[in-house]
């Protein structure tokens, strides 16, 4: 049997990166934590934790990891029916980008209760390696799998528009996003795995424009993407609810109105976690239906495993 306090312990060095922060965490010495790891290694026969900093788990690490969430989800499941086992909040990891995170996901986080949260902010078409390597059961992600021991609900795209201020317009595109303008115009990128710009660009030109062939800024914030394009510091993709206001306002102009970038999103969790996600399955469907375009619209009990095609 496995020791669930050595099971925490492992879970949080890993995601704190230390063995300070994953002692305070559970209120314990960071020796304690250091004695817990060393008796799971001992049982395990192998390492689990690269010390360093930070420190990170091992390949049989993550394994013993992803078994510590499902195990803890399995029990908030148990505890949902026999309250008396427990009354704490499981913490539940899930992946998600920084634009839904901005549009629509919190309102499905407030919605489910006896959670909490520790989300991980990564590209939605990167995010789903997180579920692959067992460090979160649940992700919003551009893949629709499949992906072993997981089920992939469709959720509707998120629609981007390409904005500027009327100012920058002036300025850098005078006759409109064309490839030698968008060549010399300074554009917004939130990091390197940011390929929205690009694919417009490519859209926009009929693919006479390079990849990553226009200068850009890089700025890792949603609102800050919206406020730089209001204060014509660049140009790039802002979702369309954060920027509905000012394009109807004229504090934005849409460069392309007849070419918005739909980007498909999907919900996809692990199967063991399934039953104990249910609540937050429902949120996250409900949220998505009244702020994504289609395609799916949940039904009044939703179901968080309907049938899928095998292996997906």
């Amino acid at each position: 049997m496995l020791d669930p306090a050595q099971l925490a312990a492992l879970a949080a060095v890993h995601r704190r990166g230390s063995f300070d922060l994953a002692a305070a965490e559970l209120h314990v010495t960071a020796s304690a934590v250091s004695q817990r790891i060393k008796a799971l290694e001992e049982t395990a026969g192998t390492l689990l934790i690269r010390r360093g900093q930070p420190s990170t788990a091992t390949e049989a690490g993550l394994r013993l990891i992803r078994h510590h969430d499902e195990v803890v989800l399995l029990e908030r499941r148990l505890a949902t029916d026999l309250p008396g086992l427990s009354d704490r909040a499981a913490t539940l990891r899930i992946a998600v980008n920084a634009d839904s995170l901005a549009t629509w996901v919190i309102p499905a986080l407030a919605a489910t209760s006896n959670f909490l949260f520790d989300l991980v902010i990564d590209d939605q078409d990167v995010s789903q390696d997180w579920l692959r390597r067992g460090e979160v059961v649940a992700v919003v992600t551009a893949h629709q799998g499949p992906l072993q021991g997981c089920d992939t609900l469709p959720l509707g795209a998120l629609r981007y528009r390409a904005t500027a201020s009327a100012d920058y317009i002036r300025c850098w595109l005078p006759d409109g996003p064309t490839a030698s303008a968008l060549a010399r115009a300074p554009a917004l990128t939130f990091s390197d795995k940011d390929r929205l710009q690009d694919i417009w660009v490519d859209r926009q030109t009929g693919g006479r424009g390079r990849r990553g062939a226009f200068p850009s800024h890089r700025m890792a914030s949603t609102h800050a993407f919206v406020d730089a394009c209001l204060y014509g510091l660049g140009w790039g993709l802002n979702p369309e609810p954060l920027v509905a206001a000012h394009l109807r306002d004229g504090r934005l102009i849409d460069l392309s109105p007849r070419m918005p970038l739909d980007v498909p999103l999907h919900w996809q969790f692990t199967r063991l976690a399934a039953p104990a996600l249910s609540p937050l399955t429902g949120a996250i469907r409900q949220a998505a239906a009244q702020r994504l375009i289609g395609p799916a619209v949940p039904p009044k009990n939703p179901d968080p495993r309907p049938a899928l095609s095998p292996g997906s």
